[in-house]
């Protein structure tokens, strides 16, 4: 079984800084996952022609179950609000996606503690800082039932705010002990190893440099483990032609040694 988390940025590619939604559906069939958890995922934007990038990104991958998670009701940077999930088909939104190759017997959506206040964000470019309201924040649970039982898989893309993040992380701890057998949390925590293992308790499934894309310096990505799932064959931190963020690959051997 192949996991796999990937923020993609809506699908914009830097290069050229537009989207391009063949190059985004080839993208994820190269990517060739079994599970796939997306960050920044777009839905009715007009920046990404007003598609369902969850539905083309199944499409891509030959998914049976998939779920998209409202975050923002709206459009990031201009007008939005927090989704609530009662949002009328055709409104603009933006989340987190989950999709499998396996039937997934169970969902659950997990609403995370939002920065209560505005803050002030120094951008490198153009040299300045500006005061911004932090994004609300979720996670899209997913039971995955594969040929060796189920198994438990979680997705979510976390504050950039450093101490938040990890409030954020320990809810989150929280909410999935009520999950049973092994679980697996993928996502673009924000934060550095070991400092997401140090706060669940998980096993770090993958190590590797994910941001920013092109010369990478940092794991922002993860993929851990709570409990037994199997062996680690091969992992991958793997540069995608879109995105400023890479892929995270874990391949498992499921099969009992």
């Amino acid at each position: 079984m192949r996991l796999a988390t990937f923020n993609i940025l809506h699908g914009r590619s830097p290069a050229d800084d537009r989207v391009d939604l063949d190059r985004f559906a080839a993208a994820i069939s190269e990517l060739d996952a079994d599970v796939l958890a997306l960050q920044e995922v777009d839905r009715d934007q007009p920046r990404s022609h007003l598609a369902d990038l969850t539905a083309v990104a199944a499409d891509a991958m030959g998914a049976v179950a998939h779920r998209f998670v409202a975050a923002v009701a709206g459009t990031p940077g201009a007008t939005w609000m927090a989704a609530t999930g009662a949002e009328q088909p055709g409104t603009a939104a933006y989340g987190i996606a989950l999709l499998s190759r396996y039937p997934v017997s169970g969902w659950q959506v997990v609403r995370l503690p939002t920065v209560p206040f505005r803050f002030p964000l120094w951008l490198r470019e153009p040299r300045k800082v500006i005061v911004v309201d932090e994004e609300p924040r979720t996670a899209v649970i997913g039971v995955v039932e594969t040929p060796q039982g189920p198994v438990t898989v979680a997705n979510t893309h976390l504050s950039f705010v450093p101490g938040w993040n990890r409030v954020q992380l320990r809810r989150l701890r929280r909410d999935l002990t009520a999950f049973p057998g092994p679980l697996v949390l993928m996502g673009d925590l924000n934060m550095t190893p070991p400092t997401p293992a140090a706060v669940t308790g998980y096993r770090v499934l993958a190590a590797g440099c994910t941001f920013p894309a092109q010369h990478a310096d940092r794991q922002l990505d993860h993929v851990l483990l709570r409990g037994g799932i199997g062996a680690v064959t091969a992992t991958e931190s793997r540069v995608m032609p879109l995105s400023d963020h890479r892929a995270l690959l874990v391949d498992l051997d499921l099969r009992p040694a």
